[in-house]
């Protein structure tokens, strides 16, 4: 029975990943700009250069062969070379994956700790003083823009303090870009967990629980927390897969390397290879972290994996 679910999601992931690099490549047709153009950069070419150019590119075959090639190499996983520096594509994402990754991992670390922290106390104390605290933190998490929380890291810890770096990609230099990152995440988790733990609370089996004189502990960490679990888990794999992806901002405003910067100077500069290797690698990582997900839905609850 697990390997017919397993298989079923397995079989799931072929018409997401179509139909995810399907809408990629129909926006970067309708992105305005020529490629070759925005590589010469302003510098003067007879056409005959320009058309000899777009040939060795493949630009000037039909719409549907360029789709169906780029179909092939998202399959063989190779894209060639940029448009803009020359340099084989994977080797250039290879090179910014490990920083967005620790990013990433960083902002989720950050993000799960204060958001479970916040969202326990919140739901196991729900309506009162110390609720009313803990949504109004979260509420500030999830609305203030992250550029700006990231400025006001940058001026009290790194300017007026000076207790960490501004730009760098050593592990100190490391944790405002983390914390910048992470406050939205702990927001948003916050919440949930807050939610989960009020509406489980409020089943049969937990007031049978508290009636049997189990230990108060005993009953949130087998009880509650277990069956309160799955929505925040949801969340976090989701946060994660979509910060592989780029935290755009925040590697802006900390100057960071990473797959999101590199992705927008591909699209403004109509990089298809780049582009298109970038949204390869963030959209399988999404489905793997997805599908890693289910897998331990099935672990914490036996019977999804049975659905």
């Amino acid at each position: 029975m697990r390997g017919t679910w397993l298989l079923r999601r397995l079989l799931g992931i072929i018409p997401t990943l179509l139909l995810t690099w399907s809408v990629v490549f129909a926006a970067l047709q309708m992105v305005p700009g020529d490629p070759v153009s925005l590589m010469l950069g302003g510098t003067p070419a007879s056409q005959e250069v320009i058309q000899a150019e777009r040939h060795r590119l493949g630009l000037d075959q039909p719409v549907h062969l360029q789709y169906l090639n780029f179909l092939r190499h998202a399959v063989t996983g190779d894209f060639g070379a940029s448009f803009t520096t020359r340099q084989p594509v994977l080797s250039m994402i290879g090179e910014q994956l490990p920083f967005t990754l620790s990013l990433a991992a960083g902002g989720l670390l950050v993000g799960a700790v204060l958001g479970t922290l916040l969202g326990v106390l919140a739901g196991l104390r729900p309506n009162g003083w110390t609720d009313a605290g803990v949504m109004t933190m979260a509420l500030a998490g999830l609305s203030l823009p992250s550029f700006w929380i990231g400025m006001v890291l940058i001026h009290v810890f790194a300017t007026l303090l000076g207790w960490v770096p501004v730009i760098g990609t050593g592990p100190v230099s490391l944790i405002l870009p983390s914390i910048t990152v992470g406050l939205f995440l702990a927001g948003g988790l916050a919440r949930l967990i807050r939610a989960s733990i009020i509406e489980v609370q409020g089943q049969d089996y937990i007031r049978t629980a508290h009636a049997k004189g189990l230990p108060p502990l005993l009953v949130v960490g087998k009880h509650i927390a277990r069956n309160a679990v799955i929505p925040p888990l949801t969340l976090l794999g989701v946060q994660f897969a979509l910060l592989i992806g780029g935290a755009v901002v925040t590697e802006r405003v900390f100057a960071r390397p990473g797959i999101g910067a590199m992705l927008v100077d591909a699209v403004l500069s109509k990089d298809y290879p780049l582009v298109q290797g970038i949204v390869v690698v963030t959209t399988g990582a999404y489905i793997v972290i997805n599908l890693a997900i289910d897998l331990v839905y099935g672990l914490i609850d036996p019977r999804i994996s049975r659905q």
